[in-house]
Order: C-alpha cells, then sequence, then structure tokens
C-alpha cells in the first residue's frame, strides 16, 4: 500500500470513529464503532489499487451515512441506558 494511501486510510478510519462517537444512543454507537472496526480489520491486507479504491469510496459513503445519522439522532433525545448510566460514574 502507498504512503499516501495509508495515511488517508488511518484518517479516514479515525473519521469515522469520531463520527461514530457522537451517536448519542449506546446501542447505535457500539453497533457503529463495532462495525467500522471489524471492517477495516477486514481488508487490512488488501492491496490492490482498484480494490482499494473501491474501498475508500464506500467507506466514504458509510462516513457520510455516519454524519446523517448522528445529525438525525441528536435531534430526537431517547433515554439513557443502565449501562450508559454505570460509565458516567
Amino acid at each position: 500500500m502507498a504512503s499516501l494511501s495509508r495515511r488517508q486510510v488511518i484518517n479516514l478510519y479515525r473519521m469515522m470513529i469520531r463520527e461514530s462517537q457522537k451517536f448519542p444512543t449506546y446501542n447505535y454507537r457500539t453497533y457503529a464503532l463495532r462495525r467500522i472496526k471489524d471492517g477495516f480489520r477486514e481488508n487490512m491486507k488488501v492491496e490492490n489499487p482498484k480494490a482499494l479504491d473501491v474501498l475508500l469510496s464506500q467507506a466514504h459513503e458509510s462516513l457520510a451515512l455516519i454524519k446523517r445519522q448522528v445529525s438525525v439522532g441528536q435531534m430526537y433525545t431517547s433515554q439513557r441506558t443502565i449501562l450508559e448510566d454505570r460509565s458516567h460514574h
């Protein structure tokens, strides 16, 4: 993987993680974080430039989706779960 591509992938991964941490709902947040980590882990060994371009394009689309969902989720308040209450003590 080219240095620039590797840097792009790492930056994209970080942006997706940061954006997913903004989900107001615990279940959405943990699901998104798990899917992102699993997806990047599965494709860690991909070196084919065309395949990388496709994966990067899909990841950018996913990031845009996450941003939209976070915005929608923040418009509506929901009750905190027991797990969220415990983690803030």
